[in-house]
């Protein structure tokens, strides 16, 4: 692909031309599809079809590849993790339903580990709340015991809620299988927020009652989420769909095209594509090793994915600019660099190979080699931190402020 054509979509709508190497991140789309996805979610485009067999067929498509006894697809990850909820509240009874949110019953507690109920651009608090249940968050931010989470199973209790994300402390939690073997101790249902990791298997097979993962992320679908779990607790989430889960509701295009990047998922090379992230790493390593002041480091992903990241390291007296504003030097660029920045005050971002297109990885090292010149030069601005930390708040005030 030529780089104009590259741009040609992005130009034709007057929008910015960008090279993602921040992840698969929502405030960019998520990720990019595949021909046969999108074929998919076209075909679909100009046809009726009955959404509950549509929704039978993903749920065939999801236990395949899952493990699970049955799933479903929803609006999100976050719209799944709301209907998880109710649907433990509620189990099968339309009339418990219709009540949501605002009769939730006498079960209507979510625990949560106080280090898992971080931001993924909302509130996890947020999502329970959502269904009209009540947060009862477990332990310290950075110490959570056995005996705190057992105190916290009552006959209030509807879930526990166990959260994989970067986002989340990574230590002093009480670990995934500890966590699962005391809440069925207590009867309790446990559902994991996985939106945004490749294991598909693992916490079902790990006593997970429901998983819930992004289809829009590392699976490279259209907008959705997805559902995995026990039938019973996966009809009851379902059934949300004539209450609060009627405003999350998932279109047909988006059901059809999870259901082609499933499908896709089994069949993909892993290891090719692996070997391919590998050599843009090591690229972008060394486009960057000679330079003063910076150290590109190749890091694990901190959840277990199997994913590696270049580190890029910022000694701002060394190099004379801080990691924020070397990041900003690549946002601003044309195409602009996205970063991952989200721990830009430690004095580092990082630069994941996993959305690129055919060409992009030589046009990251090229433009890192001139951010460097750039930055060092740039008068450091009171926002860069800022801007770094808060870009998506800031992006939605600079929309209200410009909205038509």
């Amino acid at each position: 692909m030529r780089p104009n054509d590259m741009w040609a979509w992005h130009d034709a709508q007057g929008l910015k031309r960008l090279i993602n190497v921040s992840g698969t991140m929502t405030s960019l789309g998520g990720s990019i599809t595949s021909k046969a996805v999108q074929e998919a979610t076209a075909a679909i485009m100009g046809e009726f079809v009955n959404m509950h067999q549509l929704q039978a067929l993903a749920s065939a498509a999801i236990a395949d590849l899952t493990g699970a006894e049955a799933g479903c697809v929803t609006a999100s990850a976050s719209a799944g993790m709301t209907l998880s909820i109710a649907g433990c509240m509620t189990g099968i009874d339309p009339g418990r339903v219709e009540a949501l949110p605002l009769e939730p019953g006498d079960r209507n507690e979510v625990v949560v580990q106080l280090g898992h109920m971080c931001g993924y651009g909302a509130p996890v608090s947020q999502a329970v709340q959502l269904a009209g249940a009540s947060v009862r968050p477990v332990g310290q931010s950075t110490h959570a015991m056995d005996y705190q989470l057992e105190s916290a199973l009552t006959g209030n209790t509807a879930a526990a809620l166990y959260v994989v994300s970067h986002h989340v402390v990574h230590y002093g939690q009480i670990p995934f299988r500890r966590f699962v073997e005391i809440c069925r101790s207590a009867n309790v249902p446990v559902i994991v927020d996985a939106a945004s990791e490749y294991d598909l298997k693992g916490f079902i097979a790990g006593g997970a009652d429901l998983a819930i993962y992004s289809g829009h992320k590392f699976l490279g679908g259209p907008t959705a989420g997805i559902i995995a779990g026990r039938r019973e607790l996966v009809r009851a989430a379902y059934l949300q769909n004539m209450g609060i889960g009627r405003g999350m509701k998932v279109g047909k295009e988006s059901i059809a095209g999870a259901i082609a990047a499933l499908r896709q998922w089994q069949k993909r090379d892993h290891g090719a594509i692996r070997a391919q992230e590998r050599a843009a790493l090591e690229l972008w390593a060394r486009a960057l090793s000679p330079i003063d002041g910076i150290q590109p480091v190749i890091v694990p992903d901190p959840t277990g994915n199997p994913l590696e990241r270049l580190q890029v390291n910022v000694d701002e007296t060394a190099f004379g600019a801080s990691a924020a504003t070397l990041a900003r030097a690549l946002g601003e660029m044309d195409p602009a660099i996205v970063v991952r920045n989200h721990e830009v005050e430690l004095g580092y971002f990082q630069l994941d190979p996993c959305n690129l297109k055919p060409g992009q990885a030589e046009m990251v090292a090229d433009s890192l080699a001139r951010a460097v010149l750039i930055a060092a030069k740039l008068e450091p601005r009171e926002g860069d931190m800022h801007t770094a930390r808060n870009g998506g708040v800031d992006s939605y005030l600079a929309w209200l402020a410009n909205a038509p």
